[in-house]
């Protein structure tokens, strides 16, 4: 119904937003306004996938997660802004680059909405981080046979990394394997 913004960030808003219930009571929320975000499921000829581990202040602790990052450059397509922060955070490019969903993450709070990559066939590239949080952090290879003690383990926590590697598994697992790919 209408909403007052009570702070803008470089990319997100915190709003306080009106809505109206099914029984036309007014009710108001803090919102926030984010434009959007991609993951990347990176995965190497030998069946790893490649995280980048990395400070988040908002947890204040380092988190293994998929290279992602939000869609701050405008007129830039989702694909366009995966495989730039592929680019920014591993330093890899991928000759194959497909979507595995597009999802929200936090929808009690944030209208952002995430789109998953699945990347294969890569290749290194120089690397542009930016930010202390980018430059800071390091990349490591997890193998998928791996991965899921992982996660029981609790040293993989984010949500984006959880859901692309299982829909990448599923993607490849369905795919002919006489090609050479995973």
């Amino acid at each position: 119904m209408g909403e007052e913004v009570l702070r803008r960030g470089w990319a997100i808003s915190m709003v306080e937003a009106v809505f109206e219930d099914p029984e036309g009571n007014r009710f108001t929320r803090d919102v926030i306004r984010h434009p959007g975000a991609v993951a990347v499921v990176a995965i190497t000829g030998s069946s790893s996938v490649v995280l980048v581990e990395q400070y988040r202040p908002a947890l204040d602790r380092w988190i293994l997660e998929i290279p992602a990052g939000t869609a701050d450059v405008t007129g830039e397509d989702a694909e366009e802004t995966a495989n730039r922060e592929l680019a920014e955070e591993a330093g890899l490019a991928a000759s194959r680059i497909e979507p595995l969903a597009r999802c929200v993450l936090t929808p009690g709070f944030c209208d952002q909405y995430s789109t998953i990559f699945l990347a294969t066939d890569l290749r290194a590239v120089p690397t542009h981080r930016q930010g202390p949080e980018e430059r800071h952090l390091r990349l490591t290879e997890v193998p998928l046979s791996e991965f899921d003690a992982r996660v029981d383990g609790g040293s993989i926590i984010d949500a984006s990394t959880i859901l692309g590697v299982s829909l990448a598994r599923r993607r490849l697992q369905s795919r002919p394997h006489d090609d050479g790919r995973p």
